[in-house]
Formats: structure tokens, sequence, C-alpha cells
């Protein structure tokens, strides 16, 4: 089968076109979601401070993470913006500590927003009723996200 069959039987494939915008969108979130459920799955099952009740539980999670993280991003650039412009030590400290707390309280409420969807499905348990936990794996994530990221952008 030459070049061009393959290109006409499966579309894009080997093609030298460019993704759209909403396909490249597509591909990072959908990678980013399968790399969150390995992260949650390799928790799941190597460590005993995280226990999800089933695989499919865990697809659920790493979509509604996706999608939390990102919000959490989104207010994160909003309350950002408020400061851009903005010249000084004030600025600065001020950007810096809305920052940390929008980040450090939005792994608060997403836990609680796990825990209100999935209750006993999903559970981090340990230090701080199971906040340090969360935010180990969450870590973990994001870091598994970033070293892929910069994989594909090395290709």
């Amino acid at each position: 089968m030459g070049q061009e069959n393959i290109e006409d039987a499966i579309p894009e494939v080997a093609s030298a076109s460019a993704p759209t915008t909403r396909k490249s969108l597509f591909i990072r979130y959908f990678t980013a979601i399968l790399i969150d459920l390995a992260v949650l799955n390799l928790f799941d099952e190597y460590w005993e401070r995280v226990s999800i009740d089933s695989f499919t539980i865990s697809l659920l999670v790493a979509l509604l993470l996706q999608v939390l993280l990102k919000l959490t991003l989104a207010i994160e650039h909003k309350v950002a913006g408020l400061f851009h412009g903005r010249t000084g030590m004030g600025a600065k400290v001020g950007r810096f500590t809305s920052a940390w707390i929008i980040l450090f309280v939005s792994k608060l409420v997403i836990l609680a927003v796990i825990d209100i969807i999935f209750g006993e499905r999903v559970l981090f348990s340990g230090p701080h009723h199971g906040v340090v936990p969360f935010i180990v794996v969450v870590v973990v994530m994001l870091v598994a996200e970033e070293l892929v990221n910069r994989i594909y952008r090395r290709l």
C-alpha cells in the first residue's frame, strides 16, 4: 500500500497539513486526561493513601480534574490580569500572593467536589484529611503532563 493510499484510507494520517486549533486542543486535553488517568490508577495501585473503586470512576475523576484544573488556571490568569501593567513591590507581592492562594485553595475546593460527587468511591487518606496525598497526586499529574509536552515539543 503506497503512501497516498494510506492518506486516502485514514484522513490526516501522515498528512503534512497542520491541525486546526480545535483539533490541537482536543489532542492536548485528550492526552492530559489519559496522563491523569494513568497517574490516578498508578497511585491507586501502589499507594494505600489513594483508593478508587474502579477504572470507570478513575476516568470520571480524571475528566473532572482536567476541567477543574483548567478552570482554576483561568481564574488565576484573570486575577493576574488585574496586576498587569502595575509596577512596584506591592503589585509583585499581590500577584504572587493571589496566585498562591488561588492555586492552593482550589485544591481544597477540587477535593471537596470530588468528595461530593464520588463520596466513598474515591478516597484520599492521610495527613490533613487526605489533602496532602491529593496535592501529591495533582503535582505528579502536572509534572507528567509537562514532561510529555516537553518531549512532544522536541520531536
